[in-house]
C-alpha cells in the first residue's frame, strides 16, 4: 500500500469539520445573501453525502474532490460575475435523513439544484424532491437505473449506469470463457439495482443466466448460509455488489472455503476502503471504474485534478477524481446557461452537454440516453495494493 493510500485512509474520518453532525461548518464561501443583481452571481450546489456512516469513505472522497472543483471555477470565473457555492450536509447514508437534506437544501438554503447525492436510495430520494419541488438532481454516485429514463429529465448523470458497468464485467467473464457467473450483493436499493443490471447485461449478451444469487441483509448474520449456497453452484466468477465490509467478508469467507474462481466488482465499492479491510488478499480482484485512473498521466483533466490536489491536504482517490469531474461539469453548464439562467435554461443546457469533453475525457449528459462502455475500465489489485490493468 503506497504512502498517499495509507495517509488518505489515516485521516478520512478528519477531511471535513462538521457542524451538529449535519454540515459543514465552513463552506467554501460563506452562507450570505444572494448579492445585488450588479453584484456576482452565487449559484448554490446543494449536496448530501456520507461524511459518516456505512459509505463515509466513499462520501468524504467524492465531497473533498467536489470543493477542489468549485474553487478551482471560482478563481478561473472571478472576474466574470458567476461564481459557485457548495454546500455539503451529512447524511450517514441515510435516505431518509438525504431527503431532509435535500428538502433543506431546496427549502431554507435556496439551493439552485441537487448535485452529488451518493448512494443508491439517497439519489432515489434526492431526486424524489428535486421533482417535487421542480428543480435537478445532477451527478448523482451510484444512482439507479431507473434514474436513467426519460421519465427523469431533471436527473443528470456524470458516471455511466449500472447496466454499463455490468456490460463491461460480464463482456469480460465471457471473453475468458467464464460463463456460470453468480452475485453476491447487500440487500439494499443498490444490491438490487446492480442484480438487476448483471441479468439485463446477461440477457443483452445471450449469456446463461445467473447460475446462483444472494442478497444479503446487513447485520443479519446470514452472509455464511448465502455464500454455501451460491458457491453449491460451483461459479467461476462472482460479481459483487456491496460495500467494502461485506465485500471484504465474502471474498474472504469464500476463499476460506477453497474457491478459487475470479471476483468481479463495481466501481461503487471503493478501492481504498477495500483495501484497508482485506490488505494483501485484495490481490486479483477486479473492479471496474468509471473514471480515469488518478495516478499522474497525460490525460489533462487528471493533470488538473492532481495539481489540485497538491495544493491542498488531500490525497488522489478515483472518488476524488470523479467529484472533480462532476463539479467541473456543473460548473460549465452554469458557464453555458449564463448569470441570468433559470431552471428551465439550465436544464437546456445540461440537455445539450451530449459529448462535453471535460479534459481528455468525454461524457454524455442528456438524460434518458444509455451511456456506451468507452469510460470504464476493469482494474486489479495487487496483494501490495498496486493498481493494475
Amino acid at each position: 500500500m503506497n504512502a498517499s493510500r495509507r495517509t488518505w485512509l489515516g485521516r478520512a474520518s478528519a477531511m471535513l469539520l462538521l457542524g451538529s453532525g449535519l454540515g459543514i461548518t465552513r463552506p467554501l464561501l460563506a452562507q450570505t445573501p444572494r448579492p445585488a443583481a450588479a453584484g456576482p452571481r452565487v449559484v448554490l450546489l446543494g449536496q448530501s453525502v456520507p461524511l459518516t456512516g456505512g459509505a463515509n469513505e466513499i462520501g468524504n472522497a467524492f465531497a473533498a474532490g467536489s470543493r477542489l472543483a468549485v474553487s478551482d471555477f471560482n478563481t478561473r470565473n472571478a472576474t466574470t460575475g458567476l461564481q459557485l457555492k457548495l454546500l455539503q450536509l451529512d447524511d450517514g447514508y441515510d435516505a431518509a435523513r438525504a431527503a431532509t437534506n435535500a428538502r433543506t437544501l431546496l427549502g431554507a438554503n435556496k439551493a439552485d439544484m441537487l448535485f452529488g447525492f451518493v448512494g443508491t436510495a439517497s439519489s432515489e430520494a434526492g431526486a424524489k424532491v428535486a421533482t417535487q419541488q421542480g428543480s435537478l438532481l445532477f451527478a448523482p454516485f451510484a444512482a439507479s437505473d431507473a434514474l436513467r429514463g426519460p421519465e427523469h429529465p431533471h436527473v443528470f448523470h456524470v458516471r455511466p449506469g449500472m447496466i454499463d458497468e455490468a456490460l463491461k464485467i460480464v463482456r469480460q467473464c465471457a471473453t475468458v470463457g467464464q460463463k456460470r457467473i453468480a452475485l453476491v450483493g447487500d440487500d439494499d436499493a443498490m444490491g438490487r439495482a446492480g442484480l438487476a443490471a448483471v441479468e439485463q447485461a446477461i440477457a443483452e449478451l445471450k449469456l446463461p443466466p445467473l447460475v446462483a444469487s444472494a442478497l444479503v441483509p446487513a447485520g443479519a448474520d446470514k452472509l455464511d448460509a448465502a455464500l454455501k449456497t451460491v458457491q453449491q453452484q460451483t461459479p467461476q466468477a462472482i460479481v459483487l455488489v456491496s460495500l467494502s465490509g461485506t465485500t471484504a467478508s465474502a471474498i474472504r469467507k469464500l476463499r476460506k472455503s477453497g474457491y478459487t474462481g475470479n471476483f468481479m466488482a463495481f466501481s461503487i465499492v471503493g478501492i481504498d476502503p477495500l483495501y484497508a479491510e482485506l490488505g494483501k488478499d485484495i490481490g486479483g480482484i477486479v473492479i471496474s471504474q468509471v473514471v480515469p485512473s488518478p495516478r499522474p498521466s497525460a490525460i489533462p483533466i487528471v493533470k488538473e485534478y492532481l495539481a489540485a490536489v497538491d495544493n491542498s491536504d488531500q490525497t488522489a482517490s478515483y472518488e476524488g477524481l470523479e467529484g472533480f469531474i462532476a463539479a467541473k461539469a456543473a460548473g460549465e453548464a452554469v458557464r453555458r446557461a449564463g448569470r441570468g439562467f433559470n431552471t428551465a435554461t439550465l436544464q437546456r443546457a445540461m440537455t445539450a452537454m451530449t459529448d462535453y469533453d471535460v479534459g481528455g475525457f468525454r461524457i454524455n449528459l442528456r438524460p434518458g440516453l444509455r451511456d456506451n462502455v468507452r469510460s470504464i475500465d476493469l482494474i486489479s489489485i495487487s496483494a501490495d495494493g498496486r493498481v493494475l490493468r
